[in-house]
């Protein structure tokens, strides 16, 4: 399970990190609010655990930009702040849970449990575009009865295109998010992956294509075949 932690405070958002990893997460800080927006959007994590008080970004807003997007990633938000005016803020704002600083790692993984439980209850097990359908637990790729299989990175790249229901996604993003601190990994890794991608989909006979931008990234688009032919 991935969970994404936004903190300014970088040695408390790597000990974050740290605690949750130790109980089997998959964890990544973002240290300022823009940044964690966009890893938010990106359709990678299963739950954030959002500061308040954030450079370029606070968190308030970062919640109130993803639930305007119908994005519905559990939130926790984490503050220093403890009057219960802040509390209601956060709450209204869309969140999911408040926890104050400082905090007891037990706390923390309870609080963190519950939260990935909430996103169980609903039952979210794929992703759909067009006449797509992207299984998150099998990573199959199918359109009606035909189905591929994705590799761990083609289904992290996919799944981004997936989740920006038709936003453009540059190169840098999916280095960013899907590569990382990968040494190895360029553009050239993304465009072959991409390619590997719109291989897949001509193989489940879908009409969704990965369309290039030029100096932008890549979105999804359904393409009306029949008008095509014509």
């Amino acid at each position: 399970m991935n969970i994404l932690v936004v903190e300014d405070e970088r040695n408390l958002a790597d000990a974050i990190c740290h605690i949750l990893e130790q109980e089997g997460y998959n964890a990544e800080a973002a240290y300022d609010g823009k940044t964690g927006l966009a890893y938010a959007e990106s359709g990678l994590y299963d739950a954030a655990i959002l500061d308040v008080m954030l450079p370029g970004m606070d968190g308030f807003s970062i919640v109130r930009t993803l639930r305007q997007a119908q994005n519905d990633l559990p939130i926790m938000m984490l503050t220093a702040k403890t009057s219960t005016r802040d509390k209601v803020e956060g709450l209204d704002c869309g969140a999911d849970d408040y926890m104050t600083k400082p905090f007891e790692a037990p706390e923390l993984l309870a609080r963190v449990r519950a939260l990935t439980r909430r996103k169980g209850e609903m039952v979210i097990d794929a992703m759909e575009f067009g006449d797509l359908s992207l299984d998150l637990e099998t990573h199959d790729l199918s359109c009606g009865d035909a189905s591929a299989h994705l590799s761990k990175r083609e289904f992290d790249v996919m799944r981004m295109l997936m989740s920006g229901t038709g936003r453009i996604v540059s190169k840098q993003d999916l280095l960013t998010r899907v590569w990382g601190a990968d040494a190895d990994a360029s553009e050239n890794s993304v465009e072959a992956y991409v390619s590997f991608l719109r291989k897949k989909i001509k193989h489940v006979k879908s009409k969704v294509e990965i369309t290039t931008l030029r100096m932008l990234g890549y979105r999804l688009e359904v393409v009306d075949q029949a008008a095509e032919a014509r």
